[in-house]
């Protein structure tokens, strides 16, 4: 199967993070962070797409790391996964732009399907900010038409 895009997995412990590694292997390109700090140098170096993220990690908080990808990279979605869901970090995380919220244990089928979604979403919207681009430069290329004289069906008179 090709690869479809690429995921960052961000989680301080290894099995969790190994897990999702071999299940979305065959599928996406993968990248593996254990803490807050190198998931950040690698959305600043790689070109990713997604990143599943847990919030409870030492150093940076997953909420923390959350904000500053949206803040270096916003078209980057962002699937949260851990053990401590609750409503509130729930209603918090997707206050800052997380596209989902998972809590683990995990179902495999479950994953894959919310992760494909996500994928759908952000393929989805990057289209749409494309049109808008190409809307705006429309726009800026007739209000530059405007803007110099026109001569129209007249002659120039001259002397």
């Amino acid at each position: 199967m090709s690869q479809q895009g690429s995921i960052l997995i961000v989680d301080d412990e290894a099995g969790p993070r190994e897990s999702l590694r071999m299940i979305l292997k065959p599928i996406y390109k993968i990248y593996t962070a254990a803490n807050g700090k190198e998931a950040l140098a690698l959305i600043q170096k790689e070109n990713i797409d997604l990143v599943t993220l847990d919030l409870n990690m030492p150093g940076l908080s997953g909420i923390d790391v959350l904000k500053e990808i949206k803040k270096i990279k916003s078209d980057v979605e962002v699937i949260i996964i851990t053990g401590y869901g609750t409503l509130k970090n729930a209603q918090q995380v997707i206050r800052y732009g997380a596209g989902d919220f998972i809590s683990k244990p995990f179902n495999v089928a479950d994953i894959i399907a919310i992760i494909s979604k996500s994928f759908e979403r952000r393929n989805y919207n990057l289209k749409i900010n494309n049109l808008i681009q190409q809307i705006k430069g429309l726009r800026n290329v007739g209000e530059d038409q405007e803007r110099e004289p026109r001569l129209g069906n007249k002659v120039p008179i001259s002397s």
